[in-house]
């Protein structure tokens, strides 16, 4: 599944803020990003060692993970200039991690399983890397992409959900390298957005890369799994 939310650019996109103050955001952001990493790993291995998510399947599923999702997203919203948002983001990286151990796990029951995690993983810091590298060389404004790439994600989102109750690989396939440019887009878009100063919380941006990173990293083990799994 994927699910985005995104703040379209206002009207004073940029102005009064210091380049200074735009370093500052990206740095923070860089490092909640990379702590927000960790409870997401420990809630995939509690998910596979435990196997707590093996029942959400199909439509409990779909409401769970669209419930506690978007709940945690709009906790993060009306706690991000407080002090509470950074552990309320943790713990909504804690619960995606959780979501995505069911699929980790189906991927661990291949012979290649750890192999194929591992080329998603690494995957998906390259193209963060790529973007990264182009956020920082395109000089053009790019907020414009924001309500496209928005819609593009709803539509996105709409199509895995009627895929969780068709249950076609072909249909899964698909989702999957749309998910993945999409979502690298927004990587892109997002990085600019800080760069250029658009957005000057680093709890949002964080939160707006780590569904970007999440999205690409789902759906590259998704395609991986389904193209390139090896049964014993």
């Amino acid at each position: 599944m994927n699910d985005r939310v995104t703040t379209l650019p206002s009207a004073d996109y940029g102005y009064g803020i210091s380049q200074e103050q735009r370093h500052k955001v990206l740095r923070n952001t860089y490092w909640l990003l990379a702590l927000s990493l960790l409870p997401t790993v420990l809630g995939a291995w509690i998910g596979v060692a435990t196997g707590i998510t093996q029942s959400l399947r199909g439509g409990v599923g779909l409401i769970v993970f669209l419930g506690g999702a978007f709940g945690f997203m709009y906790a993060i919203e009306k706690t991000k200039r407080s002090a509470a948002g950074v552990p309320v983001l943790l713990a909504f990286t804690f619960f995606m991690g959780l979501m995505l151990s069911r699929m980790i796990g189906m991927v661990l029951g291949f012979k290649n399983g750890s192999e194929l995690i591992m080329t998603a993983f690494a995957g998906t810091a390259g193209v963060f890397f790529v973007m990264a590298s182009l956020a920082s060389v395109i000089k053009r404004d790019l907020s414009g992409m924001g309500k496209w790439l928005f819609v593009g994600a709803m539509v996105l989102m709409v199509g895995a959900i009627i895929n969780v109750f068709v249950g076609s690989s072909v249909g899964m396939m698909a989702i999957s390298v749309a998910a993945i440019g999409i979502f690298s887009a927004y990587m892109l878009y997002d990085l600019k957005q800080i760069l250029d100063g658009g957005e000057t919380n680093y709890i949002s941006a964080t939160l707006a890369l780590y569904l970007d990173i999440f999205n690409v990293f789902q759906s590259l083990l998704a395609l991986l799994g389904i193209m390139g799994g090896e049964r014993d």
